[in-house]
């Protein structure tokens, strides 16, 4: 008597028997895939479950179960595993919650030498006091438990970001008198008619502690073929610092400096006086600076005494020296110029400091100011 199944026929469309036999000879799915992609032909070419058993290799009731869902759920379906309930979840939340409390503390305040957690000390931690904090779920956790769950609670206690607190009272309104000279320049700029305006717009601060660094044995320029960049002995000698007074004009770029080895009032008051004879005597001198001692500083108030209506100084708010558009001028020195910079003596680093802003006069650059300019006005 012929062979009579009791399972339905699985037909196949021509679509699904070509995409059948492509994963069937496929070489990177899964061998699960091709395996049940293969088992799913074979039944439909009318091969019994006995046989395909015997064909790979396997037992009934795998053959019956890859069958049944192709019958039940579709034949692509039935070529993956279907989703499961999974581990039941032992971590309970109030624990997590808990493990995440002590995450936002630091490590120090809880009797260790650490500053910050790492996820095996946190682990070790929760395991060791989980107990007594009524949480036993968390007896046998892992570092990588403890990660996962800070990552959901999108915590980081190993790293740090920084901030800059406000300590002054008047940060606001400083930085809006700040932003109102940024904004004056802007419209003498568009006006182009800077000679009806009897002012100069200037940005100051000091660039102390420039270090005179020399090399004990010579730099080897670039060789084709052997070494493609300078190179450079390890050991250096260190010749002492010098500091860098400095003034950009905001409408012109030009930048008026002094290179001095110490920056106190008398060296800024030096800077004052010229300033006083680069710029014409009827035109206020209207200086963006910091809150250094040096520039409130008796002998400082005495010698502008001595100047009446002269200059007019504009002060950054504590913690704010951000808003000196000058620090913009200092950072693109510290990428060009003072980049691997040698030099034999301090005097040689004044020089050549004096000659690098000679050059930069040359063809001055006017920087822009753009934060916060477009939500104020200028009265």
């Amino acid at each position: 008597m012929p062979f009579q199944r009791k399972r339905s026929e699985l037909v196949l469309t021509q679509e699904l028997q070509v995409k059948l036999e492509s994963i069937s000879r496929s070489r990177t799915e899964k061998a699960s895939r091709v395996e049940r992609a293969k088992i799913l032909l074979a039944y439909a070419n009318n091969a019994s479950v006995s046989s395909l058993a015997r064909m790979f290799s396997t037992n009934r009731p795998k053959v019956e179960r890859c069958i049944d869902k192709a019958l039940q759920l579709g034949v692509l379906t039935a070529l993956d595993d279907l989703p499961r309930p999974g581990k039941r979840v032992r971590v309970l939340p109030e624990a997590r919650a808990w493990l995440v409390a002590l995450a936002c503390q630091k490590p120090k305040d809880l009797g260790y030498s650490l500053e910050l957690w790492t996820t095996s000390l946190l682990a070790q931690h929760c395991r060791k006091h989980c107990d007594e904090a009524g949480h036993p779920s968390l007896a046998r956790i892992s570092r990588g438990t403890v990660s996962k769950i800070l990552r959901k609670s999108v915590v980081r206690p190993h790293k740090i970001t920084y901030y800059l607190e406000r300590k002054d009272p008047e940060f606001d309104v400083k930085m809006v008198q700040v932003l109102h000279v940024y904004k004056q320049v802007r419209m003498l700029r568009e006006q182009d008619s800077r000679d009806a305006f009897r002012v100069a717009l200037l940005s100051y601060d000091e660039k102390p502690g420039i270090q005179a660094i020399g090399n004990v044995a010579p730099d080897l320029p670039p060789v084709p073929g052997e070494h493609p960049a300078v190179s450079r002995d390890y050991e250096y000698v260190r010749f002492g610092t010098s500091s860098l007074l400095a003034s950009i004009d905001l409408l012109t770029g030009q930048v008026h400096g002094m290179v001095t080895d110490r920056h106190r009032s008398a060296e800024f008051i030096d800077h004052l006086k010229m300033l006083d004879q680069r710029y014409p005597k009827h035109m206020t001198i209207r200086m963006i600076l910091d809150n250094h001692s040096a520039h409130v500083s008796k002998e400082t108030r005495s010698f502008l005494a001595q100047l009446p209506n002269r200059f007019e100084f504009i002060f950054t708010p504590k913690h704010g020296s951000w808003l000196n558009l000058i620090e913009s001028f200092f950072a693109k020195m510290a990428k060009s110029f003072l980049r691997g910079l040698r030099v034999q003596s301090k005097q040689e680093l004044k020089g050549r400091i004096l000659k690098w802003l000679e050059e930069t006069n040359e063809a001055p650059v006017v920087f822009r100011w753009k934060y916060g300019l477009d939500s104020i006005s200028v009265a």
